[in-house]
């Protein structure tokens, strides 16, 4: 091929490499390196000869470069920056409610849906929570009547194995 292939160890590159997409297009060109041809690499690593030619192009085209991973632009947010942090402090507040109860991912998209005009699926709001650094933690909840000081009160009671309580048993002989 060209002096840079016969130059590069692919099989070491690829053993040190961390991501495995990455280590795969190492293989293939290992391989091509090695004498095999591309449809042969392709059914060894599973994967399409298409891919394998790409690779090599790239390889031959870009040198190493070629072959990382482009960035992936995804679908953009359906919410507006200003709107993302209005529904981030709406989960704030509602998380700190002193009334209690447990907050459900239906309950934000109808807020969603209400407050912007926007649908969300379930799945997708807690996608969008993760994305604010909100993490699903369910806690137990809080009575509102609940008392600390008959909590504390239950906690002084003496149990079987509290050893600064001595029981002791009325035995009767009949």
């Amino acid at each position: 091929m060209t002096k840079a292939f016969d130059l590069i160890d692919f099989k070491t590159l690829a053993a040190k490499e961390t991501n495995a997409r990455m280590r795969i297009r190492l293989l293939a060109l290992a391989h091509i390196k090695d004498g095999l041809s591309k449809n042969k690499a392709s059914i060894y690593l599973k994967v399409s000869r298409n891919s394998v030619n790409n690779w090599t192009s790239l390889f031959l085209t870009k040198g190493l470069d070629g072959l990382k991973e482009k960035s992936r632009s995804g679908r953009p947010n359906a919410l507006t920056e200003k709107q993302l942090e209005q529904f981030k402090q709406h989960v704030i507040i509602e998380s700190i409610r002193p009334s209690g109860g447990r907050l459900m991912g239906i309950d934000f998209v109808n807020y969603i849906k209400t407050e912007f005009s926007v649908t969300y699926s379930v799945w997708n709001i807690y996608r969008l929570l993760h994305s604010l650094d909100f993490s699903w933690i369910t806690s137990r909840s809080k009575h509102p009547k609940q008392s600390i000081e008959m909590q504390e009160a239950f906690k002084k009671l003496p149990f079987g194995n509290d050893p600064s309580h001595t029981w002791t048993r009325k035995i009767t002989v009949c």
